[in-house]
């Protein structure tokens, strides 16, 4: 029991001191450290401290874990095996986790201003090129989209053709995105990854330059989703677009420290 206890009381230390480091954002691994913390701690004691929640129903190798990041409204998926960015190429390979799916799945702990969980067609997933992120290990934004781009999205969206990449309007200001459509109400055996990659390979120089966003929305009924891709440079551009230009605070991922 004291051992017990002694272990507990040195995870708990070890996930405060990971969190203070991502909090700083000096350090670009700090994420990857948040992450075998609360790996560590749920493996010991139970809890996703200081995560939201730890998934390792599938194994560490393809696992994940919630968290809100410090100083942000927003919540992020996180895999539990190392995974720098959006470029490795474990993420075009067959049967690669689903980490869009489980993002997808995790909206449930956004909570809007009435105290629940946002509409469908608010919600959006986004991983940040190499060049727009600040920490360098793979992570999936989950959050509400800004009302300029949400009614962007629901202007243009049901225009995109179903499978097939096409330009798509003024999501972002001064960026270009290309965008598909797929049916289902969630995204088992969808693969925004791969498919983003195949569809810019003309244009882009390469995975790490992309920008991948994914938003639900309804057509006369119908549950669907919108794959949205920029990259760096894009034609128009006039910085890299990312996360911060998609996302708004109007549905926090409830505490900052889960336990």
């Amino acid at each position: 029991m004291k051992r017990a206890w002694i272990l507990s009381v040195v995870a708990g230390l070890t996930t405060v001191m990971a969190f203070a480091s991502f909090a700083i954002g000096l350090d670009r691994l700090a994420l990857w450290q948040v992450v075998r913390a609360c790996v560590a701690d749920f493996q010991l004691t139970g809890s996703p401290f200081p995560c939201l929640a730890v998934d390792l129903s599938g194994g560490e190798e393809r696992g994940s874990v919630v968290l809100r990041p410090p100083l942000s409204d927003d919540m992020i998926l996180v895999p539990t095996r190392r995974i720098v960015g959006i470029e490795d190429p474990l993420l075009q390979s067959p049967g690669a986790p689903n980490y869009f799916g489980a993002a997808w799945r995790a909206r449930s702990i956004l909570k809007g201003a009435d105290g629940r969980p946002p509409q469908r067609d608010a919600v959006v997933l986004v991983v940040n090129s190499a060049v727009a992120r600040d920490q360098d290990q793979l992570h999936i934004h989950v959050g509400c989209l800004v009302p300029s781009a949400r009614r962007a999205i629901a202007a243009s969206a049901p225009k995109v053709p179903i499978g097939e990449w096409a330009r798509v309007g003024a999501v972002v200001p001064h960026t270009t995105f290309w965008g598909t459509r797929i049916r289902g109400m969630d995204l088992a055996g969808v693969e925004p990854f791969r498919l983003a990659a195949e569809a810019l390979a003309d244009k882009a120089s390469g995975p790490s330059d992309l920008t991948i966003a994914v938003a639900g929305f309804r057509v006369e009924g119908e549950d669907e989703f919108v794959i949205l891709a920029s990259y760096a440079n894009a034609p128009g551009a006039w910085w890299p677009v990312g996360a911060g230009d998609l996302l708004d605070s109007s549905c926090p991922a409830g505490t900052r420290l889960a336990g």
